[in-house]
């Protein structure tokens, strides 16, 4: 499927066979834009960016590659190919055909469904606009933006949703979105990840590889919906979300890489003097951003996902895979329950635990990666190990809401947990520090020294390759 890019606004979608929702869209469009202007990537206006625009959705070919400015950038709204005959695959409707008008009965949860997902796209935008005044390198700063400019687009996906189904309740629903901001003490984004403070590479970084596998354990949810423009928009934004996870981990790989490399050199593990970041430092911030992203999946027991689930709205990770009757009326899931100072596991209606079931998919992905990042430590010879925290630590959402525990899950009380808390969270210390590496490195093929040079540059290119070009 080909995108139309004579439009105004770049989509698949036909807007121009709908003269009230193109002029919706197009009223809407100069808001964003000055959204955009306003808190997007500082100072970045007149660079020229080697970015990759969606010219299809097809698997094939899908992108083109080229230097343009950001706000030149040609934000559109792109849905997958639909799926001949497609049925709703799981909940009462299963078998069914999907529907590809808003089933009126599920109007409100539709809308809070797209509104809540919608909010995060915007949300790390804004958190990361600072980010570009203190690049490591050229290679990373296009990385950094062609994240954003994606974020953006994942917006646009959301607003069409909100425009074409939802009248003038998704008109003012898409409004609200450029009105909360990341942070703002009035009127904050809804899920408190995305107004945590995101001031430094290495908060990039693990952003990327936490909070943006997060939004594709939601996205994949969603792509199984039984509305399937909202199934198809998920689909695509799936394919432009792996390039951010890339960045997270790959970013991290070569912090960790440099560390090492250092730490053989000099033989020591206190490498902080020759400005690289220590691995207990990496550790805090894996602690930090892995905590708080498992909050965003809810509650461990939930009528809301179980609603979701048996409604055909919001589905499991991959599905069609999972070998069970996908209405789940009889089936069971271990979550976790506190019984005295032990969190024990019980069994509840695996309907109210599909938010627990999404959870633990993504600690085992989240994990795959951190093996990864353990291999270069051994690879290098060091004694050193990362590992995820418990589901208990440093938890906001659920059974573990107001519980102190340890990293390795042991219930602790409140004085231990505040004598203890810089072992395991980053102190300001370690964000002092961290701040005072992040120097700017903008010539070609340079690297900042905390952090190894990538593998391969991007699309063929060379790593000295100009990537972004400064007016």
């Amino acid at each position: 499927m080909s995108i139309d890019y004579n439009e105004k606004i770049p989509n698949n979608v036909d807007i121009a066979g709908d003269r009230k929702l193109r002029r919706a869209l197009e009223n809407w469009q100069p808001a964003y834009l000055k959204w955009w202007e306003n808190l997007g990537p500082v100072e970045s206006a007149n660079y020229d960016v080697y970015l990759r625009t969606a010219i299809s959705v097809d698997e094939g070919g899908w992108a083109h590659y080229g230097l343009l400015k950001m706000p030149e950038y040609r934000w559109g709204i792109f849905l997958a190919p639909p799926e001949p005959d497609r049925k709703i695959g799981f909940g009462i409707h299963k078998g069914e055909p999907v529907w590809t008008d808003l089933p009126g009965e599920y109007r409100a949860e539709l809308r809070r469904l797209i509104v809540t997902q919608g909010d995060t796209e915007p949300a790390s935008v804004e958190q990361q606009r600072r980010l570009g005044k203190i690049c490591p390198s050229l290679y990373d700063l296009r990385n950094l933006y062609q994240v954003n400019v994606e974020e953006g687009r994942h917006l646009w996906a959301m607003v069409y949703l909100l425009h074409a189904y939802f009248g003038r309740d998704g008109r003012e629903e898409a409004d609200e979105m450029l009105l909360r901001h990341a942070g703002d003490p009035d009127k904050p984004r809804i899920l408190q990840a995305f107004n945590e403070k995101t001031d430094d590479w290495l908060s990039f970084f693990m952003f990327t590889y936490f909070q943006d596998r997060d939004g594709k354990y939601q996205l994949a949810a969603l792509a199984e919906s039984g509305f399937d423009p909202l199934a198809r928009s998920c689909r695509f934004m799936l394919t432009e979300e792996a390039h951010h996870m890339f960045v997270g981990e790959t970013g991290i790989a070569r912090i960790v890489q440099r560390t090492c490399e250092v730490m053989k050199e000099h033989d020591t593990d206190a490498v902080r003097p020759f400005g690289v970041i220590d691995l207990p430092t990496i550790q805090r911030f894996i602690n930090f951003h892995y905590s708080i992203c498992l909050d965003l999946f809810g509650q461990e027991k939930s009528t809301n996902a179980a609603n979701y689930y048996s409604m055909g709205l919001k589905g499991r990770y991959q599905e069609s895979k999972i070998d069970d009757d996908h209405v789940l009326s009889d089936s069971v899931y271990l979550v976790p329950e506190i019984q005295g100072d032990r969190v024990v596991g019980t069994e509840i209606s695996a309907l109210t635990a599909i938010n627990e079931r999404l959870r633990h998919d993504y600690a085992k992905d989240s994990d795959r990666g951190i093996q990864r990042f353990n291999k270069i430590i051994r690879e290098h010879g060091v004694d050193f190990e990362f590992k995820l925290p418990n589901f208990a630590f440093n938890r906001g959402v659920g059974t573990f809401l107001g519980v102190e525990a340890t990293p390795e899950g042991k219930l602790i009380g409140a004085e231990e947990w505040d004598r203890r808390r810089d072992e395991w969270l980053p102190p300001k210390a370690d964000f002092d520090f961290v701040a005072s590496l992040m120097q700017p490195v903008t010539e070609p093929g340079k690297m900042a020294g905390w952090i190894a040079p990538p593998k391969r540059g991007i699309h063929g290119q060379p790593l000295d390759f100009e990537y972004v070009r400064f007016h």
